[in-house]
């Protein structure tokens, strides 16, 4: 297979009729987090590598998290030590390998009498996690009197307040990650396709997994593929694969639902990260960001469709309320919440446990048929689990003759867009970008966002804004919006509007005004471009008018069967 894979959506169509050529090493089905670290760790270990992904990437649970590359403190409390040093310790490779995409985040944990955790156990708890997470020193916890903690943020509750604990968590854009090891396995020779769904499997004589039969969701072609291995990366999707492959037995997964809500910071003046209890018990995230701040999140057992688990009036008001609780001087009405989103978690089902308590570890299976199915696990540990999952894929390649694979040598490979000189460094190269942009007539301003959101790959957007600015005018497009549209199509395969606005520059989330404002000249450009038909455009269009009005309005409920009526609400001191 050659080096390098284009990753754009400019000859998508084309790449696809070509997508059955080869035989693969290894097929992963589903474009999360979990399927791009499997891609991107087999890819660089010398396998040819086919990913296919039903929607676009990132776009189940990887680009509706709490954005937060965790440490896993929570997982203290259920004594899961080993998950807590291993996620932990990952957390810094994470970071180290992509410091464009994610950031330190200083986080507050004030300790009120009665609250789940007390000043003792919150110092001892801290102390533990750093030692066991491996955190530099200069990122170790502190506590603090209930003096410092009001001067960290003012807006917290006072009465009861005996403190607060001091400790750093990473902060992420999740889909962006996702994009960013995808890039840098298609970069690596990793052949990947969005839109794409794996329709049926394949078997030979002896009821040997062989293959996928994939469909194209946009153009509408089936193609055969051949594959000596099957790697099931389908995340909330994983059991309908399994079912396909007649496999669904034993363990099976538990979805659960989480909402974050998108507040002005003019509404909700957050100076300061933290992580707080609500009146149920559990514990909830309320996080600043680019002049917002977004809170979450809720963990209700989730039955209906996951492919768009909407935002429900119970779930809002959940949330205000937690935010009213702890906040008791930030007067929140529901006409105060800008946006948000709901996820679903993949978790594996353990009987009895609600919701919160159930386990985030992941669990492979293989199928009699030799289908490897990987469920469960977190974000923050997407590169181990990646690993584990190609050592399998390795072992059983050999055993059936084939060749012998090494060792995964991702842990100090930098994602796309990571080639920065490592995270001390970061600073220094995103001055000399902005330098390097100014020069060129970029907005310094807007030079030091895209270095900041690009990382390495800023020089592309660079360059793309000395040659777009012809379009610029054609287009009614400003160049801020222009070259990152041009950037996704091109280098991200960005497909459709919701692509673009959602998981390649998260404004439908963070900045939905700015969404209204360039949706209509947005969808134009992307037509033209990518040759839409009409009946294209309509739905690409409604698509996106879908995502912007359930970001910005909660449904009346799911379904009866899904509504977070109290029995499922989980009262559990913990938050996903």
């Amino acid at each position: 297979m050659e080096q390098s894979q284009s990753f754009s959506s400019l000859d998508r169509g084309h790449r696809f009729q070509r997508i059955a050529e080869d035989t693969y090493d290894l097929i992963v089905i589903g474009g999360g987090i979990t399927g791009a670290g499997i891609a991107l760790d087999a890819v660089t270990r010398g396998m040819s590598v086919l990913l296919v992904e039903m929607q676009d990437f990132a776009a189940g649970t990887s680009s509706r998290s709490t954005k937060l590359v965790h440490g896993g403190l929570r997982y203290l409390k259920q004594f899961e030590v080993g998950m807590v040093a291993e996620v932990g310790k990952e957390r810094a490779v994470v970071y180290e390998n992509g410091p464009h995409v994610t950031t330190p985040e200083w986080m507050l944990l004030p300790i009120h009498q009665g609250g789940t955790f007390g000043k003792f156990s919150t110092s001892i708890g801290l102390m533990v996690y750093d030692f066991l997470a491996g955190v530099k020193r200069g990122e170790r916890r502190s506590m603090l009197s209930a003096s410092e903690t009001l001067k960290r943020e003012p807006l917290l509750k006072q009465e009861g307040l005996k403190g607060g604990g001091y400790y750093v968590e990473y902060r992420t854009d999740d889909a962006r990650l996702t994009l960013e090891v995808m890039k840098e396995a298609a970069a690596r020779g990793a052949v990947l396709f969005n839109y794409a769904k794996a329709e049926s499997l394949n078997y030979d004589a002896n009821g040997r997994i062989t293959g996928v039969t994939v469909r194209d969701m946009l153009g509408g072609g089936v193609k055969s593929v051949s594959g000596t291995k099957i790697v099931n990366a389908a995340g909330p999707w994983v059991d309908q694969v399994r079912e396909m492959d007649r496999s669904r037995k034993g363990k099976m997964l538990q979805l659960t639902k989480g909402v974050h809500l998108v507040i002005d910071q003019s509404r909700f003046p957050l100076r300061q990260a933290v992580y707080f209890d609500t009146p149920d018990g559990r514990m909830v995230f309320a996080i600043p960001r680019d002049g917002k701040t977004y809170v979450g999140t809720t963990d209700t057992v989730y039955k209906a469709d996951p492919v768009r688990p909407l935002i429900t009036v119970e779930d809002r008001d959940y949330i205000l309320k937690a935010i009213h609780y702890m906040f008791p001087g930030v007067k929140l009405s529901p006409a105060d919440v800008e946006s948000g989103w709901a996820g679903v978690r993949p978790l594996i089902l353990e009987e009895g446990k609600s919701p919160s308590e159930i386990s985030r570890k992941d669990e492979i299976w293989e199928s009699p048929s030799g289908l490897i199915t990987i469920a469960g696990g977190k974000l923050t540990g997407y590169r181990k689990m990646a690993d584990t999952v190609v050592d399998l894929v390795a072992k059983r390649i050999q055993e059936s003759g084939g060749k012998a694979y090494g060792a995964s040598v991702t842990k100090n490979l930098p994602i796309s867009g990571g080639q920065v000189g490592g995270s001390s460094q970061f600073p220094d190269f995103v001055r000399k970008q902005t330098e390097i942009g100014a020069a060129q007539g970029i907005d310094r301003k807007l030079a030091e966002h895209w270095a900041r959101m690009y990382g390495s790959n800023a020089a592309e957007l660079f360059r793309l804004a000395k040659e777009g600015s012809d379009q610029a005018e054609a287009s009614a497009l400003p160049v801020s919006v222009l070259v990152p549209l041009m950037y996704a199509i091109e280098h991200e395969m960005a497909s459709k509007p919701a692509d673009f606005f959602i998981r390649r520059t998260g404004s439908l989330l963070f900045h939905i005004d700015w969404t209204r404002k360039w949706k209509v000249p947005v969808i134009h450009y992307m037509a033209t471009v990518l040759g839409w038909s009409e009946q294209q455009k309509t739905e690409y269009t409604r698509e996106l008018d879908e995502e912007l009005a359930s970001a910005a309005q909660p449904a009346a409920n799911e379904s009866p069967a899904q509504a977070p009526t109290p029995k499922n609400v989980s009262k559990a001191k913990l938050s996903s």
